[in-house]
């Protein structure tokens, strides 16, 4: 898990982005830009690649884990065993 530093971001008029919709999907697919959807000259939402948010939820939930285990506040966890039975894997 590396957390990109930097990201290209380009602002697109939403009126302008309907009719290339395809094109923008296809650029942020698989790389570091991120599109901002504009209007009337604020972001009103971002085009983003599924890697970057993957990468950011992986990146809070170990913020979350290291914060809870400062805190004293991890809990007892899942046996590996117990996981396996729930998922299926053993009778």
């Amino acid at each position: 898990m590396i957390l990109r530093k930097h990201v290209v971001v380009t602002r697109i008029e939403i009126s302008a982005a309907g009719s290339c919709l395809e094109e923008l999907v296809r650029r942020v697919t698989g790389s570091c830009e991120t599109i901002a959807l504009t209007e009337h000259g604020r972001v009103a939402a971002l085009l983003v690649s599924p890697r970057l948010v993957e990468d950011l939820e992986d990146s809070l939930a170990v913020a979350d884990y290291q914060r809870r285990k400062a805190e004293g506040t991890l809990g007892p966890g899942i046996p590996h065993e117990e996981v396996r039975r729930m998922l299926g894997l053993l009778p």
